[in-house]
C-alpha cells in the first residue's frame, strides 16, 4: 500500500501536467479537445480510483499467489524475455476483459465512467471506476503461473501496462504509419470512444491492436465518418461518483420493476443496453439516437466558478498528496485512519462536482464534508499526523473547510439565484 502511494505521488503530478499541456497546446493550435468542467470532471474521477485503490476495498476472488502455487510447472528467473511475455499475456486478458465490459450488462457498469466523457483528451483516460469490487479475471494469468512468474513481477508490469494506455487518448495525433499495425493508436482509440454506429464496440485492444485483427473487432478511423464521443445514454452529470453507480442503479431498477422472474435474472447477463420490455415500455430511459444532432451536456457557470472549481480542485490535490505520501505514517497513527482520509477525498470531490452541476444540494455536502474536517481537526489537535512535521498546517487546513463553506453558500444563494432571475426575466420579454 504504501509503495503504491509512493508511484502515485510520483505519476500523478507528471499526468496532471500533461493534460494540462494538452488544453494548452490546444488553445495555441485553434483545435481545443479540453472543457474546463469535463476536465475536472474526468480528472476527479482518476482521483477517486487511486484512493479506493489505495484502501483496498476491493476484492480478488482467485488471487495470482493462489494460481503460481497450484498450476506453477516451471520456475524461471525475472528476464527481459519474461518481462515480454508476462506483458503479452497480460495485454490478451485485458483485450477479453474489455470486450466483456462491453458486452455484458453487468461488466458495463464499471466500464462506463470511461467512456462518459463527451470529449476526447488525455485527462478522460483519467476516468477509471470505483465500481468494481470484485476482481474476477484472474485466470487468465494461468499461462504466468504454469511458466511460474514471481507475483513481484506482475505487480510491476501491472502498472506500467495500465499508464502505457494514457498517451493515446488525444485527438492531436495523426495516423502514426506501420505503427498502425502493431500498437494501439489515437486514431484506433478515437474509433474506440466514438458513439457512432460505425465504430461502435470496436477496437477492445489496450496495446496490441492484434487482437482486434485476430477476433474480428478491429475499424479502422474513416475520414467520412468523423468520430460523436460519449455514451448513447448519456450521464448528464460531471459527478464521477454518480456516474461509477448509474447503470447498476438502471439495471437494479429494471430487475425490481419487471414482472417476470426470468427477465429478473437473465438482466445481469443480457448484452449491454438490453431491458426487459415492460419496463422498456413503461419507463422511458433518455437514449441518444442521431449522434449528429446530439448537444452535449454543458452546465452554466459564471468565470468566478470556473476559477472556484479549480481552487477545489488543486487544494483536494494538496490534501490527496499528503495521504499518499504519508501513508505509512497516518497507518500507524490507526489503521482506520486510512478509511477516514480515503473517505474524506472522496466527499470532497463529491461536493464540490455538485456544485459545478448547479445543485442546490451542494452546500449541504460541503457543509458536511467542512464539519467532519473541523471536528477532526478538534478532536484530535491535528490533521492525521501533519503535527510532527508543519505545526500549523492543520490551522491552514482548518481556514479552507471555513471559506469553501462561505464561497459554496455565495455561489447557491447568489450567484445561481442571480442566473434564475436572469432566465426568468429573458422568458418574460420573450413572452
Amino acid at each position: 500500500m504504501e509503495k503504491y502511494g509512493e508511484i502515485l505521488v510520483f505519476a500523478m503530478p507528471i499526468f496532471l501536467l500533461l493534460v494540462l499541456l494538452e488544453a494548452l497546446y490546444g488553445h495555441l493550435k485553434g483545435e481545443q479537445t479540453v472543457r474546463n468542467m469535463d476536465m475536472i470532471s474526468s480528472l476527479s474521477s482518476g482521483v477517486t480510483n487511486a484512493v479506493k485503490d489505495v484502501m483496498q476495498i476491493s476484492v480478488t476472488i482467485i488471487s495470482y499467489d493462489w494460481l503460481l502455487a497450484h498450476f506453477a510447472v516451471f520456475e524461471i528467473q525475472s528476464s527481459v524475455v519474461l518481462f515480454c511475455i508476462l506483458f503479452i499475456v497480460m495485454d490478451f486478458q485485458g483485450y477479453w476483459v474489455h470486450r466483456w465490459s462491453h458486452k455484458i450488462n453487468i461488466f458495463w457498469n464499471k466500464h462506463a465512467i470511461h467512456h462518459s466523457s463527451e470529449e476526447f483528451n488525455l485527462a478522460c483516460a483519467l476516468r477509471q471506476s470505483v465500481s468494481t469490487f470484485v476482481n474476477l479475471f484472474t485466470f487468465f494469468l494461468i499461462p504466468c503461473a504454469v511458466l511460474g512468474i514471481p507475483t513481484m513481477m506482475v505487480a510491476i508490469v501491472t502498472p506500467i501496462h495500465l499508464f502505457a494506455q494514457f498517451w493515446y487518448h488525444t485527438r492531436h495525433i495523426n495516423r502514426m504509419g506501420f505503427l498502425e499495425n502493431i500498437l494501439v493508436t489515437p486514431s484506433h482509440h478515437r474509433v474506440h470512444h466514438a458513439m457512432n454506429i460505425e465504430y461502435m464496440d470496436k477496437n477492445f485492444a489496450q496495446i496490441f491492436i492484434i487482437w482486434d485483427k485476430m477476433f474480428g473487432t478491429f475499424q479502422e478511423e474513416l475520414s467520412s465518418v468523423v468520430p460523436v464521443y460519449g455514451i448513447t445514454r448519456p450521464s448528464e452529470t460531471w459527478n464521477p461518483l454518480k456516474i461509477n453507480f448509474q447503470h447498476l442503479f438502471l439495471l437494479i431498477s429494471d430487475a425490481w420493476r419487471t414482472e417476470s422472474l426470468w427477465d429478473k435474472c437473465r438482466i445481469w447477463f443480457m448484452p449491454t443496453g438490453w431491458r426487459p420490455a415492460d419496463v422498456e415500455a413503461k419507463y422511458e430511459v433518455k437514449k441518444v439516437e442521431n449522434v449528429y444532432e446530439y448537444v452535449q451536456y454543458d452546465t452554466k457557470a459564471s468565470p468566478l466558478l470556473h476559477v472556484f472549481a479549480w481552487f477545489q480542485l488543486l487544494c483536494m490535490f494538496g490534501l490527496l498528496f499528503y495521504f499518499f505520501g504519508h501513508l505509512g505514517l497516518i497507518n500507524r497513527l490507526g489503521h482506520e485512519n486510512i478509511f477516514w482520509y480515503g473517505g474524506f477525498i472522496i466527499l470532497s470531490i463529491y461536493s464540490y462536482c455538485e456544485l459545478i452541476d448547479r445543485n442546490s444540494f451542494a452546500l449541504a455536502w460541503e457543509i458536511t464534508k467542512n464539519a467532519i474536517g473541523l471536528l477532526w481537526i478538534y478532536s484530535t489537535s491535528d490533521w492525521f499526523g501533519m503535527n510532527t512535521m508543519l505545526p500549523f498546517g492543520k490551522y491552514l487546513i482548518a481556514s479552507y473547510f471555513i471559506i469553501s463553506t462561505l464561497i459554496t453558500a455565495y455561489f447557491v444563494f447568489f450567484d445561481f439565484s442571480n442566473d434564475s432571475k436572469n432566465e426568468h426575466l429573458i422568458e418574460e420579454k420573450i413572452c
